[in-house]
């Protein structure tokens, strides 16, 4: 289901009404032209709503407030004309408004926008630092959550009545936007600021899997006593961090969460736009759980050319094993990606089928390939894994299955905690 990567900014669905013959035709025709229109709309009727396009749901809690939103490219609103007044020969428009403009539209006061890692507009590195600004569109200021301060100051909050937060995420722990999530309900929860929680599906909902981040290994890219893959979508792990006391000092954040319509954790969903520079399309985004440990290793993950989170490699990987080749580039997104101008030797898995866990074959098998042992791992693995375990486990030989089976009991308990804050099936 969904809509599908790199759709133009505006959709043109056009639903033509033809009249001809006599008067009595005319409105036979219209008759039957209204029917199938009403047929047509109706197949729309089981896609998915996010929470930003019920507005009727959040308008209250937002008029005559000052809003603070919490946004990104992914932010997006899809609008149409209303299917009730179509009459005639007509077309009519679906806009991907961004939900920004769509709320300022709707004279609601929108104050402040905070951005997280890659900025508003989706385009810094990661781990590049983002820069305050303003909105050369709306004059509307813009703070940085991923610049000098990940957690909104006393001083940026200054004014804000109510913070709206619209994310899309991937389902993954390390993947920092429910990071930023936390940081703006504690930061909101201790000035007293309600918040909404405008929710999106979870393109990685249908599985959990990985281990459980232990509470020393924890950091901006794992936060909180997780698997790596949650299962959850983004109103459902915000009602897990209040409701599990994970803020700090177990403090509680006044949230309201707007739900989707017609959404389940089995549905296939397409993003209708990239989260980040590096994820491109549903492939990378099935497979950034399992190829994101390349990141604390010396291995390329697919940085640097058009195929981010789809490949592996570097230039030590035996060519009589992996004899995909390809040469990182700077681009955007990868300014300075491993391996930059040299050929590396890798795996391409662009086709490979759908995953339904995390591959551990491709880290092992690359560990065991390749001539350099000694400084396969980087100190950023551990903070991936959220365990020093993993590591461990793959240095002392152990297979995928035998890895994979001192998860169990982690997963177990956490389906238990998982099961209190679902909001769908």
């Amino acid at each position: 289901m969904g809509l599908t990567f790199f759709k133009n900014t505006v959709l043109l669905v056009v639903l033509t009404i033809f009249s001809c013959g006599s008067s009595t035709e005319k409105k036979e025709e219209r008759g039957k032209k209204k029917e199938g229109l009403e047929t047509e709309l109706k197949t729309q009727d089981g896609q998915i709503i996010v929470g930003a396009e019920q507005f009727q749901l959040y308008s209250e809690i937002l008029k005559g407030k000052n809003v603070g939103v919490v946004a990104n490219q992914t932010s997006i609103v899809h609008e149409k004309t209303n299917p009730a007044e179509i009459t005639g020969n007509i077309s009519y428009l679906v806009l991907n408004t961004h939900l920004v403009d769509f709320l300022i539209s709707k004279k609601v006061s929108v104050k402040k926008v905070f951005a997280p890692e890659h900025g508003f507009r989706g385009t810094a590195d990661a781990g590049e630092h983002v820069k305050d600004g303003v909105d050369s569109k709306t004059g509307v200021p813009l703070i940085s959550l991923y610049g000098s301060n990940k957690k909104p100051s006393q001083e940026q909050l200054k004014g804000i009545d109510v913070v709206v937060f619209d994310i899309q995420d991937v389902g993954a722990r390390f993947y920092t936007y429910i990071s930023t999530l936390h940081y703006v309900m504690e930061a909101c929860a201790e000035l007293g600021i309600p918040v909404i929680v405008l929710d999106r599906p979870n393109p990685n909902g249908h599985f959990i899997d990985g281990p459980i981040l232990e509470a020393e290994n924890q950091s901006f890219v794992g936060m909180h006593p997780t698997p790596i893959v949650h299962g959850m979508t983004i109103a459902e792990y915000a009602k897990m961090i209040n409701g599990e006391g994970w803020l700090k000092n177990s403090i509680k954040c006044e949230l309201s969460v707007v739900t989707m319509k017609n959404y389940n954790h089995k549905m296939e969903y397409s993003l209708p736009i990239k989260p980040s520079p590096n994820l491109p399309n549903a492939q990378s985004i099935n497979l950034y759980p399992s190829l994101c440990f390349f990141e604390g290793t010396f291995i390329n993950a697919g940085r640097g050319t058009d195929m981010q989170f789809q490949v592996f490699g570097a230039p030590s990987l035996p060519a009589s094993k992996y004899n995909f080749t390809y040469t990182p580039q700077s681009n955007e997104g990868a300014k300075n990606p491993k391996f930059k101008g040299e050929l590396c030797y890798g795996k391409d898995l662009r086709n490979e089928p759908k995953l339904e866990k995390i591959n551990l074959e491709w880290l092992i098998d690359a560990y065991n390939a390749n001539g350099r042992k000694k400084d396969f791992f980087n100190s950023f693995f551990v903070k991936l894994a959220g365990t020093k375990k993993l590591q461990q486990q793959i240095e002392q030989g152990l297979t995928a299955e035998e890895i994979r089976a001192t998860w169990k009991e982690g997963l177990n308990e956490f389906g238990k905690v998982r099961e209190k804050y679902l909001l769908y099936k």
